[in-house]
């Protein structure tokens, strides 16, 4: 249904992925004709490379380590630039950061998720709290994702955590 929505509207996707580590993309051009709207994701798993690839803030970065809602945000916003096409930025970016398990990282404990959303339609940001080990955390945060770009869409709702 997403893919078909944003085909209609000609609303073009662009993903920035840390701890789906790609899965997010993957999701999303699923279904057939994706293509036509999903122009790329960016897998910038290592901190540096939010700040290089994606233009996440490096003081942020530093500041408050890569599972922060602000980090998110920014890899949302960021990518809808990294995958422009002649000059053309994605309509929505959608990103994922977090952590997946089993072990915690920089005092974050496993399943502390951040999804944000960054768009003309809206902006959102989510914190997540969830549960289950790596795969799961990780599939709930593709699921939670996707979500959230249906509701900005669909309902053009803007909300901020």
């Amino acid at each position: 249904m997403l893919i078909r929505t944003l085909t209609e509207s000609g609303t073009t996707v662009g993903v920035a992925e840390s701890l789906t580590g790609g899965a997010l993309c993957a999701e999303l051009i699923r279904p057939a004709g994706a293509s036509a709207v999903v122009l790329g994701g960016i897998v910038a798993y290592a901190t540096p490379l939010k700040a290089r690839v994606l233009r996440v803030d490096a003081e942020l970065l530093e500041a408050q380590g890569a599972v922060h809602s602000q980090v998110a945000a920014a890899m949302a916003a960021g990518v809808r630039d990294a995958v422009a096409i002649d000059g053309v930025r994605a309509d929505i970016g959608v990103s994922t950061t977090g952590v997946a398990g089993p072990d915690a990282d920089g005092g974050h404990p496993p399943g502390t998720v951040y999804i944000a959303v960054d768009s003309d339609h809206g902006n959102a940001v989510r914190a997540l709290s969830l549960s289950g080990d790596r795969d799961g955390v990780r599939a709930a945060s593709v699921a939670a994702a996707i979500d959230l770009v249906v509701e900005i869409v669909l309902h053009t709702g803007t909300s901020r955590e």
